[in-house]
């Protein structure tokens, strides 16, 4: 299964946007959109995620499932089994930071 923080990583990696992994991989801008602000996993249909994992591979990245090693020892990052999301600061209000 792919994540979505796994596609942003891999997107990240390459040093492209959206635009041109849609483009490489034959779906839509809104598609990859959609899969990347996923909360974990992504879903989507069958079609369109192969088609992303295809685009992928090409590319040059591996995608580590939970608890695998890298096939090929390339490398790359991953994140910690412990890792919690960090949860942005709750705003403060419309003018909080602005002028008195």
């Amino acid at each position: 299964m792919l994540t979505a923080p796994q596609l942003r990583a891999a997107r990240a990696l390459l040093g492209i946007e959206q635009r041109k992994l849609a483009e490489l991989s034959g779906l839509s801008v809104p598609t990859i959109q959609r899969m990347e602000a996923s909360e974990m996993m992504i879903r989507g249909n069958v079609d369109s995620l192969m088609k992303l994992i295809g685009a992928l591979e090409l590319l040059g990245v591996e995608l580590i499932g939970e608890g695998q090693a890298s096939a090929t020892g390339g490398r790359g990052v991953r994140l910690k089994a412990d890792y919690r999301p960090i949860k942005p600061p709750e705003s403060e209000g419309a003018d909080a930071g602005g002028p008195a």
